[in-house]
């Protein structure tokens, strides 16, 4: 299947051409930083599938499904799942959140696939898990106007902030970010981390001592709420 990628951060550029190249039954034939650019490329040219991001400044992904005339399998990719319903309503292939690893992108595929020629995607299943995935031991968060990797072994410990996380690293430095704590949750709990209190998530790696119902790591006191405290002594063999 001829795709092609769409998306304004560099670095997920960077991530999904990386992806496409593991595929051998996937031809990247261009990529845009932008949606406007695209569209001409898009009804000009024959392009089987898009891998597509949302959010992006002056013309979103949503705005060039309504504008293309062609209309070839879309995968929507984006930092946010709140445009999933809407996004399923305008008939994409699936709905992919950053980061996104690689097994869920080849799902991905497949779906995309299984649409085209069922026998084609039974085939990619074969070709491309046949050897072992290495699990991936980091993430990028957005922070100001670039997407920072933070290594998981590097965070020591994470604060909810309304709307926003501050993400403490062993360099005694933080990171500033747009992300929700039950989104980062679902990503760090099998990584080694455990949600103790509706406003953190520790690296159980460098608890230095738990004191009654706090955690010291570096020089911080961090609170147990019990409403967490069964699942993280659980978690930890207390």
């Amino acid at each position: 299947m001829k795709c092609v990628i769409i998306d304004d951060e560099p670095l997920a550029v960077e991530l999904l051409e990386d992806f496409v190249k593991k595929v051998d039954s996937l031809e990247l034939v261009n990529t845009f930083n932008n949606a406007i650019d695209a569209v001409s490329y898009i009804n000009q040219n024959n392009v089987d599938l898009i891998f597509l991001d949302i959010q992006m400044p002056h013309f979103s992904g949503i705005d060039f499904i309504n504008t293309i005339e062609k209309k070839p399998l879309v995968i929507f990719t984006t930092a946010y799942s709140d445009y999933a319903v809407e996004g399923f309503n305008l008939g994409a292939v699936d709905y992919l959140v950053k980061p996104i690893p690689f097994h869920r992108f080849l799902k991905s595929v497949v779906r995309a696939q299984q649409i085209v020629n069922p026998a084609t995607a039974v085939q990619a299943i074969s070709e491309n898990t046949s050897a072992p995935e290495l699990e991936q031991d980091f993430m990028f968060v957005r922070a100001e106007y670039e997407n920072v990797k933070m290594n998981f072994s590097d965070i020591l410990f994470i604060e909810g902030l309304k709307d926003y996380v501050k993400i403490y690293t062993t360099d005694n430095k933080f990171t500033l970010t747009l992300i929700s704590l039950i989104k980062l949750e679902n990503l760090l709990s099998s990584k080694g981390f455990s949600r103790i209190h509706r406003s953190y998530i520790i690296n159980i790696k460098h608890v230095k001592s738990i004191q009654k119902n706090k955690v010291l790591i570096s020089d911080k006191r961090i609170p147990i709420s019990e409403s967490y405290k069964n699942a993280f002594f659980e978690k930890i063999n207390l």
